[in-house]
């Protein structure tokens, strides 16, 4: 058995999370803490699922680069994911931007959050660097991929899938041949090119390489020389690759993780508020396209230890009760009726309420006859009683801030100065 298992190429990798963006997409949800540590699901942060993705493939070395207001991400990195042992060869690393380098510059970019650890990832000892975007929603077996990269001999394999074309301008856009090799590579083109045989369709990049270390090393060195290159893998390291080298495509319906309930391979983008809300809402479907509930393929995070979610009182227009929704642990359902909605731990809803394709995440408070459709609520908000959004797209907009798609994002901050100006 022993013998087996160090066939698994994923014992010879480690996998660098890219966790360091602010994602400002996302508006005031990331102006207390970086993408990769917004909360999603109802337990979970971002960052859960590429970090359980590897854990789950049998990676057990790897490393976090964070920047943008990075305390939340790694105080929950630090209590959720302490269980490496370093005597089993396992380490978990968080990698801040620290001018490591030199005094004047943090991280760069993408490539250069790697070049500025080259140290760091040569006491690893290991033979395959996994590059991970930490900021996306997905199930996806990285032994796979790492199996198709080593039989191909690629100087790199870039994990990819197919989006509509005109959602396709957001990502590095590939054109390949019938072997899966790479023949062409832009970044965020403005008028991104179709798959041949599907021009409704385009080959993207899912943020995902795989390298053997030595290769990538001396591509690193290469660029950190270079003073025309703005140190990045989209824009600089990947094309290069592309017309010097050998890049191949590795399709993602190749090696995602499905239980059998999903329609279709799952992967999502969280980073406009829309899709963020819309995400979160699809997990309260009869049939969700992402199954939480998979034991074979769990979603690591911090269990915070808390009581059950209760629910109470039973009489006409207060009744506590939730229809088609997610309600986590230490939640109290009091007289207010939930539907289509998730609570993260510790929220309360009050007598007379009501919530409908609400996203509220933790320790979230809802006042008596406060009616919520259509809304995200940040973390903490305290919900005045009688506070109806949903209804009104003006009165919303006057207040709070309300997408093109009219989902309306709710923080502490924004219903202050509500109070304030309502006296």
């Amino acid at each position: 058995m022993k013998a087996r298992l160090n066939k698994r190429l994923s014992a010879q990798a480690m996998a660098f999370v890219l966790a360091g963006g602010r994602g400002s997409r996302l508006k005031e949800l990331t102006d207390r803490r970086a993408k990769p540590a917004v909360y999603f699901g109802g337990k979970h942060r971002i960052i859960d699922f590429a970090l359980s993705n590897a854990v789950n493939s049998g990676i057990r070395k790897m490393a976090i680069a964070t920047q943008y207001k990075a305390h939340s991400l790694i105080r929950h990195v630090q209590r959720g994911w302490d269980f490496f042992r370093a005597e089993r060869n396992e380490y978990l690393d968080i990698l801040p931007a620290s001018q490591r380098m030199d005094e004047l510059n943090w991280y760069r970019g993408t490539a250069d959050a790697v070049s500025q650890n080259i140290d760091i990832i040569d006491s690893y000892s290991v033979r395959y660097v996994v590059i991970l975007a930490g900021d996306h929603i997905y199930k996806m077996d990285y032994e796979v991929m790492l199996q198709a990269h080593a039989d191909s001999g690629a100087d790199v394999t870039v994990g990819c899938l197919t989006v509509p074309r005109e959602e396709a301008s957001a990502f590095g856009v590939m054109a390949v041949d019938e072997q899966a090799r790479i023949t062409d590579f832009l970044e965020k083109p403005q008028d991104p090119p179709g798959i041949p045989g599907d021009p409704a369709h385009s080959l993207v990049s899912m943020g995902i390489y795989v390298f053997d270390w030595s290769f990538l090393r001396d591509l690193l060195m290469r660029d950190m020389a270079d003073g025309s290159s703005s140190h990045d893998f989209g824009n600089d390291l990947i094309p290069g690759i592309v017309r010097g080298g050998k890049a191949m495509a590795h399709l993602f319906t190749d090696s995602c993780v499905t239980t059998g309930i999903e329609d279709e391979p799952y992967w999502r983008d969280v980073g406009t508020l829309d899709a963020y809300w819309q995400a979160n809402i699809d997990l309260t479907d009869f049939t969700p396209k992402l199954d939480l509930y998979d034991r074979d393929w769990p979603i690591w995070t911090y269990a915070e230890i808390v009581p059950p979610a209760k629910f109470i009182h039973d009489e006409d227009g207060r009744r506590g009760q939730a229809i088609s929704s997610l309600v986590s642990g230490d939640c109290i359902v009091s007289g207010s009726e939930i539907r289509n909605s998730l609570l993260f731990t510790g929220c309360r809803a009050h007598s007379w309420s009501s919530l409908e394709h609400v996203v509220a995440l933790p320790r979230v408070d809802i006042g008596r006859k406060a009616e919520l459709r259509n809304c995200v609520i940040d973390a903490g908000v305290m919900i005045p009683e009688g506070l109806v959004v949903g209804e009104d797209p003006a009165e919303d907009a006057r207040w709070f801030r309300r997408s093109e798609k009219g989902i309306v994002l709710i923080t502490q901050d924004m219903l202050d100065r509500r109070a304030l100006a309502l006296g």
